[in-house]
């Protein structure tokens, strides 16, 4: 037998956490496995509610990653479609939960819902599923400072570049990866070349324009960077935002490589200069900045 949690969490921030450590303390005290069952894709993108402004959080592979990382031993994709979206909750947890992964406890969250019903409450579904012989243990919401912390949230603050409070949400420094496509070379241009990222997942919030300090995963190490997603205001300005890194003390051809970019903290809004000496010497007092910071 299983205990299980099932939702999308996107994020896999402190709210989530808190589901997913009391699964595990619940799986060790009765001997079981725990799992955590979810679905891909998003269910917006299938029934095509809000679909043009869904943004995610994480990538399938980095979701699987987090929740593996914090203890849990299984974890299961069931894939979303319309015809899934039909099920009732009843036959969700007897078809799938019970008979499928043989769950016997499921742990769910304060704002969990299930099936196509919008009526059925908690209550209603924490009642089904005993009948159906699934014990269902709720966990309370994740305060921080005095807001329940949510992926929503979360989203909201990286697209408005508050990158502090959305890290402190998530529990980690959010991060972006894709691969390095060739740009323009305006940087190289001003002493600064930089690393174009080409999301792997085109889903993913980018968070809002300025200059971050980031680390930069590269051929196997790290390095410190700077890192501007915006139109580039003062060397060409475009209605395309784009994501470049100026990565500190490294100068090779990275073109068609993996990278990854994680964000540390954020350094100033993007601003239209006079001129690209100006611009030079900002783009130079920001990567001193980054040399000099501890992180």
């Amino acid at each position: 037998m299983v205990v299980a949690a099932t939702g999308f969490f996107d994020g896999v921030h402190k709210g989530h956490r808190k589901v997913l450590g009391t699964l595990c303390e619940i799986a060790r005290r009765e001997g079981k496995k725990s799992a955590v069952v979810t679905f891909w894709p998003h269910p917006r993108s299938v029934l095509q509610q809000g679909a043009d402004n869904l943004r995610l959080l994480n990538s399938l592979e980095e979701k699987k990653e987090l929740i593996r990382q914090s203890g849990v031993d299984e974890f299961f994709v069931l894939p979303f479609s319309r015809e899934f979206s039909k099920l009732s909750s009843r036959e969700f947890v007897a078809e799938y939960l019970r008979d499928k992964f043989a769950v016997s406890t499921l742990i769910i969250g304060y704002d969990h819902r299930m099936g196509h019903s919008s009526s059925e409450t908690q209550e209603d579904f924490i009642k089904m599923a005993a009948e159906e012989r699934v014990k269902v243990v709720r966990v309370s919401e994740f305060i921080e400072g005095d807001l329940t912390v949510s992926s929503t949230k979360i989203r909201n603050y990286l697209a408005s570049g508050e990158l502090a409070k959305a890290n402190d949400f998530l529990g980690y420094n959010y991060s972006l990866k894709g691969v390095v496509v060739s740009g323009k070379k305006l940087g190289r241009k001003i002493g600064f070349p930089t690393a174009n990222l080409a999301l792997y997942e085109p889903l993913k919030v980018i968070p809002g324009g300025g200059v971050y300090g980031v680390k930069v995963e590269l051929l196997g190490k790290v390095y410190k960077g700077v890192c501007n997603i915006g139109t580039r205001p003062t060397v060409n300005a475009t209605e395309e935002r784009t994501i470049e890194t100026h990565i500190l003390d490294f100068n090779e051809d990275i073109y068609g490589l993996d990278m990854r970019v994680e964000f540390f903290f954020k350094i100033r809004d993007e601003v239209k200069f006079a001129s690209l000496e100006e611009l030079a010497s900002q783009i130079e007092k920001d990567k001193r900045r980054v040399k000099e910071t501890d992180f």
